[in-house]
């Protein structure tokens, strides 16, 4: 069966496993932290594995041409299993921050890998578009169904060492179907040197400002899945079996409306002008976060993060589909420098985060984090090219 699987959808099928285990587990980061250190220093283990991701990312390249790609996917599967399991263990306070750190480390390296194969099966630039949105889609269905997973394992009780066993399971079949089924080879030519490519890349005023809202959208991905879930449930008490159908609601937008977007945007209205609407509502709507109180209405609640995940929704779309048409696989430099930017937001956001709570509270995180959304956000769109 697997012989018969088409390269797309196996990199596809893989990275809704990749989904599964990755959104279960951001969500409750900083809440298993916190249960052994101060909600203000927690996003500092965040940022230390993030710090790794960032030092080793640059020799992302060199691996992926000596060993492959594929092999390399298999390698950071393996990798985070052994990482989860040991956080399902119920380790100590040091190994818990450890694990954390180093689970947090590989996720990029892994989305990395994935980005590669499956611009290896891109045959015409004129269909990048329709792909990656179809790949974000199995990506976002899959995620539905963590929030769901969480408030199933934690109805109870806060055993989130439950949650970490569930994901190393759901990365198992990852692992076995790239084990499987070969998919096609990422070529690698002569690789230039990252300075090179950084250069190249400041000097496109059109990819440098795709990639500053790419890196933009990641702050997004960190800052809300981390410090949303802390608020309301360790701050406003609302228990998981409450927040899990909130966020599935949530993350519908990610599923309804991302693939159309792709296809909107290859052949009608350009990223230019879904982009800056994905920042004002993205960036608006998590500012708003910091007015929520133990008194406001569950469905307020889902309704403004369900319109934040609809601007990022826009956002993610647009900046993957405009930078890989600019973009091809065999530049894999320029494709690590656009991924790389998962570990430096996972590094900078929650120094910011951290930073705001140790002198405010959760209400200023919110305020400051949505208006760099918005209006940077806004400012990048403004040098982008069109490409209608």
């Amino acid at each position: 069966m697997l012989d018969t699987m088409s390269p797309r959808v196996v990199i596809s099928v893989g990275n809704f496993f990749f989904a599964i285990f990755s959104t279960a587990t951001f969500y409750i980061l900083l809440p298993f932290l916190s249960s052994f250190m101060s909600a203000a220093y927690t996003g500092l283990v965040i940022a230390a594995g993030a710090l790794v991701a960032c030092i080793c990312f640059p020799f992302l390249p060199r691996f992926v041409a000596r060993y492959g790609a594929q092999q390399m996917a298999l390698v950071f599967a393996i990798l985070e299993i052994l990482a989860l399991a040991a956080l399902a263990a119920i380790p100590g306070a040091l190994a818990g921050a450890f694990f954390v750190a180093v689970t947090v480390a590989l996720q990029p390296f892994l989305a990395y890998e994935l980005d590669l194969l499956l611009e290896a099966t891109v045959l015409e630039e004129g269909s990048t578009g329709r792909v990656r949105a179809l790949f974000l889609t199995a990506w976002n269905v899959a995620s539905l169904a963590a929030p769901l997973l969480l408030g199933a394992l934690l109805a109870s009780s806060d055993a989130y060492n439950l949650v970490f066993l569930a994901a190393a399971a759901a990365l198992v079949p990852f692992v076995t179907l790239f084990a499987a089924r070969r998919l096609p080879q990422v070529r690698t030519p002569q690789l230039s040197h990252m300075g090179d490519t950084l250069r190249c890349l400041a000097h496109d005023r059109d990819l440098a400002a795709v990639t500053f809202g790419h890196l933009l959208l990641y702050l997004f991905f960190v800052w809300a899945p981390l410090y949303v879930p802390i608020y309301l449930h360790n701050e406003l008490l609302i228990p998981w079996s409450d927040l899990s159908w909130i966020f599935f609601v949530m993350l519908l937008p990610y599923t309804l409306i991302q693939y159309p977007s792709g296809v909107l945007a290859d052949r009608y209205v350009g990223d230019k002008e879904m982009m800056f609407a994905g920042f004002l509502l993205a960036g608006a709507s998590l500012a708003a976060v910091g007015l929520f109180s133990s008194s406001t209405p569950l469905l307020v609640i889902m309704a403004v993060l369900v319109t934040s995940r609809i601007g990022s929704a826009l956002i993610e779309s647009m900046t993957e589909g405009h930078f890989f048409r600019r973009v091809s696989e065999k530049d894999i430099n320029s494709v690590s420098v656009f991924r790389g930017i998962w570990p430096l937001a996972d590094l900078i956001a929650p120094i910011i985060g951290s930073c705001i709570l140790l002198f405010g509270n959760y209400q200023l995180l919110f305020f400051i984090t949505g208006g760099i959304i918005a209006v940077f956000g806004i400012l990048a769109t403004f040098f982008i090219r069109d490409f209608r």
